[in-house]
C-alpha cells in the first residue's frame, strides 16, 4: 500500500473558531514527526508544540499527523455549510 503522512497544526482563536495550518506531506511518519519537532519552537507553534495522539489525550491544539492512502477518495460525501440556523448549499 502506498501512503503519505500529512502534517497540520491546529489551535483555537479567542472567538472559538479553529485555525488549521497545512504544513506538509511526507513519505514516512518519522519525517512528519521530525518536521513537527523542527517547527515546535517557532512563533505560534510554540504555544501548542505537542504532537496530538487523539487516542491518548483530549487536547485538540497542536500538531496532527494523518496517514493517507494514495489514489483513494478520502471524502466521499457532499457537505452542508451552516450559517447561523440556515443551511447554505454553495
Amino acid at each position: 500500500m502506498n501512503t503519505v503522512f500529512v502534517l497540520q497544526h491546529s489551535h483555537f482563536l479567542p472567538s472559538g473558531e479553529e485555525s488549521v495550518k497545512f504544513i506538509g506531506i511526507y513519505r514516512t511518519a518519522e519525517a512528519a514527526i521530525a518536521a513537527a519537532k523542527r517547527l515546535a519552537d517557532q512563533p505560534g507553534f510554540a504555544r501548542h508544540p505537542t504532537i496530538i495522539d487523539s487516542d491518548k489525550t483530549d487536547d485538540e491544539e497542536g500538531f496532527y499527523i494523518d496517514e493517507y492512502e494514495l489514489d483513494k477518495d478520502h471524502w466521499t460525501e457532499g457537505f452542508v455549510t451552516l450559517i447561523g440556523d440556515e443551511e447554505y448549499r454553495g
